[in-house]
């Protein structure tokens, strides 16, 4: 089954069983987000990606120049483990992770979630590529795609148990637009993909394509 279908399944089981006004009203914050151009304004190909530092599942520090050293950078930017779609996301990488590899480039995931919940996220999808932990989305904010959760939403995100604070350590309801990059050695973007609507993923084969025409 592709991600495309799974992600479907998801918004179909969801679309079933919330309230019509719970979906509108999730609706509506997708596109009040879109209308802020805010993808736009995110970083382009072409432009040189900001280098970060940041700790990995287990605390370890990861410097992004460091990787750039071995080649491509694949990047994927997630909201975190409370998001089906992020998680659907994740895994498919993963099964697709020796065909990245073996095309020359290095792949790691980037949420603000702390760092207990980049484990549990390791952990649970037996992640053999490094979860990284962006704590106040510094990175995230640097690429241009922190924004902050609609006041509308907070309450049936509640709902849902998700419980957004919790997971990101503060109180700012800031998360990235679900995002994924690919980055060259020298650190100039060759490639993106970026949606305001977060149902909508990279597909891995997709990415594949990328690393084939970047070699």
């Amino acid at each position: 089954m592709s991600l495309a279908t799974e992600l479907q399944a998801v918004t179909e089981n969801v679309r079933q069983k919330a309230p019509e006004n719970v979906f509108a009203t999730m609706e509506a914050a997708t596109a009040k987000l879109a209308a802020t151009g805010i993808t736009d304004q995110a970083l382009q190909p072409g432009q040189t990606m900001p280098d970060f530092e940041l700790p990995d599942a287990t605390g370890k520090l990861v410097s992004s120049s460091e990787l750039r050293t071995q080649g491509l950078l694949l990047i994927s930017f997630y909201r975190g483990n409370w998001c089906p779609y992020c998680n659907l996301e994740l895994q498919a990488l993963q099964a697709h992770l020796d065909k990245i590899t073996a095309q020359g480039a290095t792949l790691v995931a980037i949420s603000p979630e702390v760092p207990d919940q980049s484990l549990t996220t390791q952990e649970k999808f037996d992640l053999k590529f490094p979860v990284l932990t962006d704590i106040g989305n510094k990175v995230a904010r640097q690429f241009g795609l922190v924004f902050t959760l609609d006041e509308s939403l907070r309450p049936i995100y509640e709902s849902f148990g998700i419980d957004v604070p919790t997971h990101n350590g503060d109180q700012s309801f800031e998360l990235p637009i679900p995002a994924t990059y690919l980055v060259a050695a020298d650190g100039i973007v060759l490639n993106r993909f970026i949606d305001v609507d977060y149902r909508e993923r990279l597909a891995p084969e997709t990415a594949l394509t990328w690393l084939q025409a970047a070699q």
